[in-house]
This record gives C-alpha cells, structure tokens and sequence, in this order.
C-alpha cells in the first residue's frame, strides 16, 4: 500500500502509523481489508476486517473472522495511557468437547500475549475478554445440533507508531483459533481440529 503523508486532518504520529499498518505482512490464510473506521471512539481512527480464506479460496467468516481498529488521540486518555489504543476483535467456531474445558478461554488470551510478544509488539495497558458461546438446534434449526464458538476482545495502547507487529500478531490469533497450524514458537492448537478448509 502506498504511503500516507501527514496532513492538517491526520498527525504525523497518526500518518506514521497508518503507514506501517499497510506495510503489515497478514498470513496468506486470511484476508484483510480496510472498513469504515467507527465514529466517535477517538478523533482519528483506521479499521481493518480480516476472514479466514476458504478451501475455495475465497474469505468465509465461518471459519474464523475478527477486527482491528486503531484509535488516535493527541490528548492520550488517562485510561490508553498514550495517544494509541488497539481495540480488536476474534472469532472462530469450536468443537462442542473443547468449549467445555474450563482453560479454553485462557488459552486463547495466551495466544494473543504470545502473538503481540513473538513479534516485538511494543505495548501497555493489555486488557480484554474471552467468551465461549455453546449453541443447540431447536424446531427448525435442530438439524443443525450443537454448536460452538470462542470470541476473543481485547484492548491494548501501542508505545510506538510501528504497528505492523500489532497487526501480524492479530492475523496470527485469528487464524490459531480457527484451528490452523500456529507459525508462533511455542503455541499450541487446543486440539488436532480443521475447519472446513481442506
């Protein structure tokens, strides 16, 4: 992608920021995307949509979805503690059997503390949740039976303008929790599960 140059509307900080998100190199597994950034979180913002590519090779949210939305604000909230905040968003379908473990949920933060650290990731202020949504089929929707899915939200202000770690790092927990092969040292899948990409 092209380099922003700063302009009266977009800081210096802000524009070097930007720059090294489109420098960010995603896994080949998952498409990202620019979307519409939210409005009214911060006075500058740049948003990001990625989905897990599909066995026809085309992105399938089915299979593992998430969002990444920087914030700016020169007046660094007391809460960011800086004028950068990350507030990102991961999701994936699970087998029912490892919804039910008790530590799925910390396995996953792990795997984004893990991401942001494998990579360099200069950061503070980490914070998040982990939800485990179990579903069943009922009436008309029976025939689909049990269902489950890991939701990952977490927040975190960069102590740099090189946001290109921050970004892989996402890429990364996204794709470890649709169930594909972690290329971070030390992770692990919860289990030998593949979602319809084969």
């Amino acid at each position: 992608m092209s380099e922003i140059p700063p302009t009266p509307t977009r800081p210096p900080a802000f524009a070097a920021a930007v720059e090294s998100v489109h420098r960010a190199s995603a896994r080949d597994a998952l498409a990202v995307t620019e979307i519409p950034a939210p409005n009214g979180l911060a006075p500058h913002a740049l948003a990001l949509a990625g989905d897990v590519v599909g066995a026809a090779g085309r992105p399938d949210p089915d299979l593992g979805t998430g969002r990444f939305v920087l914030l700016y604000d020169e007046d660094e909230p007391e809460a960011w503690g800086g004028p950068f905040r990350v507030v990102s968003f991961a999701q994936a379908p699970l087998e029912t059997e490892i919804a039910l473990d008790p530590f799925v949920a910390d396995v996953a933060w792990s795997w984004l503390v893990d991401s942001l650290d494998a990579r360099g990731a200069s950061y503070d202020q980490a914070s998040g949740t982990a939800t485990k949504i179990l579903s069943t089929g009922y009436g008309e929707l029976a025939s689909h039976g049990d269902g489950a899915q890991l939701e990952l939200r977490a927040s975190w202000s960069p102590t740099s303008t090189d946001l290109a770690p921050h970004i892989e790092a996402w890429s990364e927990l996204i794709c470890t929790l649709a169930g594909l092969p972690p290329t971070v040292e030390g992770v692990t899948l919860l289990a030998s599960r593949r979602v319809g990409r084969d």
